[in-house]
């Protein structure tokens, strides 16, 4: 009668060896070979712990047994199968009513008894390696090491000792982005939210953590975990370790985040960390406490249960005579505050929340999508995502090549090695092969998916987002749609007009403006009147200046805008390779 064989082999992350599966494989088909049963599939996991189920080798092994595939199961020892006792005990059950044996080279036929017993030992291995594990840690960490993926604003430092063994938890600071975490800090601290920190920083195409967008939660953090950049002491060269830990779900065999006692937390100084000062770093916590105290209070909602603006330019006009805000007064019109109040500002002027909305609207409209405009931008930008992307393919080709060759001499200095060569610079090479080989797989990680096709009706493509663009705003259904509008618009700036009958000239500042020249809006001092104006964002009959040298030009009630800043050479750069 032959006898139908599985076989099963693991090895866990503190083996550190992937040949322990074939060493495994190996000497359980010896011992089948002697018995006589018949192999009949194999299954292993690699790198993966004990503690868990959660392991595709070890669920096909299950499946096998529950479909009546073998007669026996063969495995080196039985904390092959799980360290847990209670994963033992289970998979025993599982496999004795299905008829099937279980082999182990270490203990010959499992029974209850060495279920128990070594179920027990496994447990109590697991249970003292984690102690160990933590209590190395925490002495790592008092030394100014670090552990898990560096956080924004640092990179990992590959460096070996003199046994040439890599040494973990070095960190360095990254300029760039060192830079980002200098400016979200002063931001944060001159008055300017998260939010509104997180809308500037993708405004300008500056790739968040992981390179993901910026979002003010990432920004805040919580206060109850200690998370997110503002509350970060690593940045103030404070490194903070053990806040929390993931214990197992049982019955889900996945990890559930606790926070720690703060007497378990670890802290350590790391002053070739620090980023920010003393100063800044206090001015910040400051002013989290403050937003803190005011929502336990009461005084304020939580920021996550706040009412997001509901207009284009809320929070966003401003008094051209005193820099006051303007607020609401009544249902649709703004004015100034302090003039209202009587605070010594003279521009009592009042502007329709709804006209200078609609104004900015027809510009937006209007302007964006100009055939001609349209067709433009399409054809400069194709040209333009084509060259990167052709840039793009030949860098990361030129990237692959130099790291096989890397690979090909880091082998050829292990072999030497091996072989007992011990040259003085044998080593300095060899850090220097890995650094590099470092640097090449992290560039290769970053570069982006294959580009999709474009469209081949681009022009009518982009038209139709513009209109889909507008109408969210408008209809403010979608109120990341219209947070994304209004990140266009740094300040709306009301001043009285020349005379006492004349509207109030509108000063437009942001991001806007840059769309509406480049959409044709550039306008010479002769377009200035209420008239002219309204003609030109109606009808398009804007005088448009292809050297872009026109001066800047106010917008009147009626509807044009001033240009603060010159629009930027080319309308169209080129899409980031990132």
């Amino acid at each position: 009668m032959t006898v139908r064989c599985l076989i099963y082999a693991r090895f866990s992350s503190d083996l550190q060896s992937a040949a322990s599966i074939e060493d495994q494989f190996r000497i359980c088909h010896e011992r089948a070979a002697r018995e006589g049963w018949t192999i009949v599939g194999q299954f292993s996991d690699a790198a993966i712990s004990g503690a868990t189920l959660l392991r595709p080798g070890y669920q096909g092994l299950l499946e096998a047994i529950r479909t009546g595939k073998a007669d026996i199961v063969l495995a080196e020892s039985l904390d092959r199968f799980s360290r847990d006792l209670e994963h033992v005990a289970a998979f025993h059950k599982q496999a004795t009513f299905c008829q099937v044996r279980i082999v182990t080279l270490a203990e010959g036929e499992i029974s209850e008894l060495h279920v128990g017993l070594k179920g027990t030992m496994g447990a109590l291995y697991l249970k003292d390696l984690a102690a160990k594990t933590h209590r190395g840690q925490v002495g790592r960490v008092r030394k100014g090491f670090a552990f898990g993926a560096p956080p924004y604003g640092y990179r990992k430092v590959r460096r070996f000792d003199d046994q040439g063994e890599p040494v973990r938890g070095l960190r360095e600071i990254d300029p760039a982005e060192a830079a980002v975490v200098r400016r979200i800090f002063g931001d944060y601290v001159a008055g300017p939210s998260p939010r509104t920190i997180a809308a500037a920083l993708n405004a300008e195409g500056i790739p968040g953590p992981a390179g993901t967008p910026w979002y003010d939660t990432g920004i805040r953090g919580r206060a109850q975990r200690g998370d997110g950049i503002l509350r970060n002491p690593i940045y103030a060269g404070r490194l903070r370790w053990n806040r929390s830990h993931q214990p197992r779900d049982p019955l889900t065999g996945r990890h559930v985040r606790r926070k720690r006692p703060p007497e378990e937390v670890v802290e350590a100084d790391v002053p070739g960390l620090r980023i920010i000062d003393d100063t800044l770093w206090e001015r910040a916590q400051a002013r989290l406490s403050q937003e803190v105290a005011r929502e336990s209070d009461g005084a304020i909602p939580a920021f996550w249960e706040r009412r997001r603006p509901k207009h284009l330019v809320t929070g966003k006009v401003v008094c051209g005579t005193c820099g006051g805000t303007f607020a609401a007064l009544g249902r649709d019109y703004l004015g100034c505050q302090r003039a209202r109040r009587g605070k010594g500002c003279s521009n009592t002027r009042r502007v329709r929340r709804p006209k200078l909305e609609a104004m900015i609207m027809e510009a937006l409209g209007s302007r964006l999508m100009r055939p001609d405009l349209v067709a433009a931008f399409c054809r400069a930008f194709v040209e333009a995502w084509n060259g990167a992307q052709a840039e793009a393919s030949a860098a990361t080709a030129a990237h692959r090549l130099e790291l096989q060759a890397i690979q090909r001499k880091l082998d050829n200095l292990v072999e030497a090695i091996a072989e007992g060569v011990r040259a003085p610079g044998v080593q300095r090479k060899l850090e220097e092969l890995e650094s590099r080989r470092g640097q090449l797989l992290a560039a290769l990680k970053d570069q982006p998916a294959p580009a999709p096709a474009l469209h081949p009706n681009l022009a009518e493509v982009y038209a139709d987002r513009v209109a889909v663009l507008r109408t969210a705003i408008e209809g403010r259904e979608d109120p990341e749609v219209l947070e994304a509008a209004r990140a266009l618009i740094d300040k709306v700036i009301v001043s009285p007009g020349q005379g006492p009958d004349d509207p109030p000239e509108i000063e437009l500042v942001g991001q806007l403006v840059e769309l509406l020249r480049a959409g044709g809006v550039n306008l010479t001092q002769e377009d200035t009147t209420v008239g002219g104006v309204l003609n030109a964002l109606s009808t398009g009959s804007a005088k448009a200046d292809s050297g872009g040298s026109a001066p800047p030009v106010s917008l009147s009630q009626a509807g044009s805008a001033r240009c603060t800043r010159r629009p930027p050479e080319n309308h169209c750069p080129p899409p980031s390779s990132r």
